[in-house]
């Protein structure tokens, strides 16, 4: 067993999903308008990661070779429609908001990755520790994203106004090519300061 707080941080900042692996583009681009969808969809994409990993690291050994990636993905699908019910009955409005992004957690890239490339070969806890901090490092990048998106395109953090009415909102950072340029820029501001660490 490896030591699971390397293990943690590795998700969090080493191979962070968005960030360094760049996997899971398709709800970190689409719902990231808000700070609120950002960490909803983080959080429900991270409870998944951590279930997966665990189940498919318990039945690794059970699992044929053949069908593994068919059987990952009932794995997968039965923890996402659990989530999917959960936010349902609880948090309507958050699920409302985040719409079909939900169910498309079953083919999210990063769970279904991680499943093969991790919790296929290693034990139980070691895959747990895995999913943590896989799914913080995709939490804490949506709702960095949806933060600085928020902020400049509405003037509100949390759905709370604090930019007065005189300031200047731009639009373009709640749209579909701020989240780009977000993304881009946080990605560049990354590197810069790894690499200047590395130095």
């Amino acid at each position: 067993m490896s030591n699971p707080i390397k293990v943690i941080k590795n998700g969090i900042i080493d191979e962070n999903p968005t960030f360094v692996q760049v996997i899971g583009m398709c709800p970190t681009l689409a719902v990231t308008s808000s700070a609120i969808n950002g960490i909803g969809m983080g959080l429900s994409t991270a409870a998944v990661l951590i279930c997966a990993n665990l189940f498919i690291s318990l039945l690794r050994k059970i699992i044929p070779d053949k069908v593994r990636i068919p059987c990952f993905i009932v794995v997968i699908a039965t923890f996402v429609t659990i989530v999917e019910f959960l936010l349902k009955a609880y948090l309507p409005a958050l699920n409302a908001s985040l719409g079909l992004y939900i169910p498309l957690i079953v083919v999210n890239c990063i769970i279904l990755g991680r499943a093969e490339a991790f919790a296929s070969k290693n034990g139980p806890i070691d895959s747990i520790c895995d999913g943590i901090g896989n799914g913080l490092g995709f939490t804490i990048a949506l709702a960095c994203i949806g933060l600085v998106r928020e902020f400049i395109g509405s003037g509100t953090l949390f759905n709370i106004t604090v930019l007065p009415e005189a300031f200047p909102r731009t639009l373009l950072f709640i749209m579909a090519p701020g989240a780009f340029f977000t993304l881009g820029c946080m990605m560049a501001a990354l590197n810069h300061f790894r690499n200047k660490k590395k130095a």
